[in-house]
């Protein structure tokens, strides 16, 4: 009864404040954590569909011209995936900095009695608000380390996608040869056939499978960015 009268009139304690600022900090790592997972595991089938492009196009000459367009579909889609990947782990390394510089932040203030305000952490803390996939608990944890007194206003809203992803959509060809490279190796891709050769049935089929498993890669990249 007493600690409900002490909240209700002065607000949490440094120590309530503390633990709630850790745990919307681990919400947020555990967040990006199922996220990169992901990443990983789209990016495992999207280098088993490149192989698998090559293949055909090795067994099936008639499919060669198909498959080694496919590839390079494949192949950029894996760059997108890579540079999620490296973008989250990063905003997972800017989380953790946060974290240290929190708990800091209260440690001094128990030990003198007061805090100061944090233009290192308002920062970190407002580039990572800007992210799609933390925009909610960022902002939460933000209005909580403005109650504390560590940093000293709100940060900005969170920026649109096609603004984090801005000059992805384009992957230089070099970079599509590289990802190629490094996946085919040494394995030789057959030639590509003339453009006026008639497309068996089975190469249509294998496009519109090739197709779907796209869309449904697409579909689960956007769904992470989202």
């Amino acid at each position: 009864m007493a600690d409900t009268v002490r909240r209700f009139f002065y607000g949490p304690s440094p120590e309530e404040q503390k633990r709630k600022c850790n745990q919307l900090l681990r919400s947020n790592t555990r967040r990006l954590d199922r996220d990169m997972q992901n990443l990983k595991t789209l990016e495992s089938k999207t280098r088993n569909l490149i192989l698998q492009a090559s293949k055909r196009a090795q067994r099936n000459p008639s499919q060669a011209k198909q498959a080694s367009a496919e590839t390079r579909i494949f192949a950029k889609e894996l760059l997108r995936v890579r540079k999620q990947e490296a973008r989250l782990a990063t905003s997972k390394a800017t989380l953790q900095s946060v974290g240290m510089q929190v708990n800091e932040a209260f440690a001094m203030r128990k030990i003198e009695g007061s805090i100061k305000s944090s233009v290192g952490i308002m920062k970190d803390v407002n580039s990572l608000v800007r992210l799609p996939e933390l925009t909610g608990t960022m902002q939460e944890l933000s209005q909580e380390l403005v109650k504390a007194g560590i940093i000293e206003e709100m940060v900005e809203d969170s920026l649109p996608n096609n603004e984090l992803l801005e000059g992805e959509d384009e992957e230089a060809e070099a970079e599509v040869d590289q990802v190629l490279g490094e996946i085919l190796k040494d394995k030789v891709q057959a030639p590509a056939v003339p453009v006026d050769q008639p497309t068996e049935p089975a190469a249509e089929e294998d496009e519109m499978d090739s197709e779907e498993m796209m869309a449904q890669m697409r579909g689960r990249l956007e769904a992470l960015k989202s």
